[in-house]
């Protein structure tokens, strides 16, 4: 049997009306812990993913944890992407076990849900092994997730991968979200995000647009 291929995406793959994104828990006392992501690395790598989302325009539900009593106001590089969207704020560890936030995830009606957050062990394997469970499938951005050891979020990423969740990265998720250069309209907003939060990759654009006035659409 041949098997014919087609110019065509893989189902798996992620784009910006096929999911829903649930960002957990990136507040001060969650990050003081942090040690297996650099502080300044995280909130850039969170920065990514939201201003991503936002430009992309996916369904995004925002969650604290004890946002007043305890941990903070989540990074203002979130909250500022999504222009001071209002926070679901809970009491449980498991943001699944929320009934506000699963009434959203409800609302929005994606059963494909990526996920990142503080801390990967107990915020993040939380609400994925919960989805997976219940028929949803999960992502998670790794490298915009961290935990209190190097221990504790690779244990956490091997134990979700094992349940079925897949792992992305943060430049991953923009550039997914975009997949090809002459899509004009979203563009400027792609390079734009990678220029600010892609590091060396967006050092490189900024180098051939201004030597060259390169462009990836182009042929």
């Amino acid at each position: 049997m041949t098997i014919t291929a087609t110019p065509t995406p893989a189902k798996a793959l992620l784009s910006p009306t096929n999911h829903a994104l649930v960002l957990i828990d990136f507040q001060s006392q969650m990050a003081f812990a942090t040690k297996s992501i650099a502080p300044e690395l995280l909130r850039n790598n969170a920065a990514l993913v939201s201003n991503a989302a936002a430009g992309f325009k996916v369904p995004t539900i925002l969650t604290t944890v004890a946002e007043k009593s305890f941990s903070g106001p989540m990074f203002s590089e979130i909250t500022e992407a999504f222009d001071n969207q209002p926070m679901l704020d809970r009491t449980s560890m498991n943001t699944w076990e929320d009934a506000a936030v699963i009434e959203e995830v409800n609302r929005i009606g994606k059963d494909r849900i990526v996920f990142a957050g503080l801390w990967t062990s107990v915020c993040i394997v939380g609400p994925v092994l919960s989805a997976i469970e219940q028929g949803f499938e999960a992502y998670v951005i790794t490298d915009a997730s961290g935990d209190i050891s190097d221990e504790a979020h690779e244990r956490a990423v091997e134990r979700m991968i094992a349940a079925g969740a897949k792992p992305v990265t943060a430049l991953q998720y923009l550039l997914e979200l975009q997949r090809d250069w002459a899509r004009t309209d979203s563009y400027d907003m792609t390079t734009g995000i990678a220029r600010k939060w892609g590091g060396a990759y967006g050092l490189g654009i900024t180098y051939a647009k201004t030597m060259f006035n390169a462009s990836e659409g182009g042929h």
